[in-house]
């Protein structure tokens, strides 16, 4: 990700032709200080991504960072001192409290599903549910909350689901045309494959070729049997339906991933501000 592309192009959609607020209220030369404050227990994301976008519009811009990234604080809890022109403050703050705000919702949520999960060994996963052009802030936040990222974009991972199945004909039909392709094109990607019931899943497994199976929207006994069919041969991961209420249930199948789309879609942001401040 080209973080200043992100920020160079964010700004301009908020500042447009000029912060007049700020350029009608406070000289150019004034230079002032501020504290950026959690007012809620989270799981602090999005402090790097901030200090970018303060130093984007100030290079000089003397920031304290008080937290790291990934690190639970409670609420209250001062992240960062800045200083430097009150103009550019000005006009970074909504950017760097937008980032750190649904950064930090996202390892939050992330971090209750990890917790949730304990002592299996079923990791947690997000996936292509994401906000457009703020993907890689999410998923690194989904990292900070200790989850994992599943594929980054339909690039870099062969993901045979549903609807691929169906349109060219069958899980083994599409699985060989996978394989045919990666040989073709010289690419080396995962393949993985959407089962959605114990009859495709036997199927897959004795058709092979695979790295890694979803089961889709499996009941828990279902679950538990396909994990003992499959038999550590590929790579499990459950998918459909997931919520901290069974996500416990869940891995307790055995599973080897647990995908959740509301990591990304469904989280609340933080609530954090940035207050004038004399230090």
């Amino acid at each position: 990700m080209n973080w200043q592309q992100f920020i160079e192009q964010a700004l301009r959609e908020d500042i447009g032709e000029g912060d007049h607020t700020s350029l009608a209220c406070v000289e150019a030369n004034v230079q002032a200080g501020a504290v950026v404050v959690a007012k809620e227990t989270c799981i602090v994301a999005g402090v790097d991504l901030a200090c970018m976008v303060f130093r984007f519009l100030d290079v000089h811009v003397d920031i304290q960072v008080q937290v790291c990234d990934g690190q639970r604080v409670p609420a209250g809890s001062e992240l960062m001192y800045v200083r430097g022109r009150a103009q550019s403050l000005l006009a970074a703050e909504r950017l760097a409290l937008n980032c750190l705000q649904r950064m930090s919702g996202i390892a939050t949520l992330t971090r209750r599903f990890v917790d949730a999960v304990y002592p299996y060994r079923a990791r947690i996963l997000d996936t292509r549910k994401t906000t457009p052009l703020f993907r890689a802030a999410e998923k690194w936040a989904v990292r900070l909350g200790g989850g994992v990222n599943h594929r980054l974009g339909l690039y870099d991972m062969i993901l045979i689901k549903d609807n691929h199945i169906d349109f060219c004909g069958g899980v083994e039909v599409a699985i060989d045309r996978s394989v045919d392709y990666l040989q073709q094109k010289g690419l080396q990607l995962p393949i993985e494959i959407e089962a959605r019931n114990l009859d495709e899943v036997q199927r897959i497994v004795r058709h092979g070729g695979v790295q890694r199976i979803m089961l889709d929207n499996f009941s828990l006994p279902e679950l538990a049997q396909a994990v003992q069919l499959i038999g550590g041969r590929y790579e499990t991961e459950a998918s459909g339906g997931i919520t901290l209420d069974n996500v416990y249930q869940v891995a307790a199948t055995g599973v080897d991933y647990i995908s959740v789309g509301a990591l990304t879609h469904a989280y609340r942001s933080v609530d954090i501000s940035m207050k004038a401040a004399t230090a």
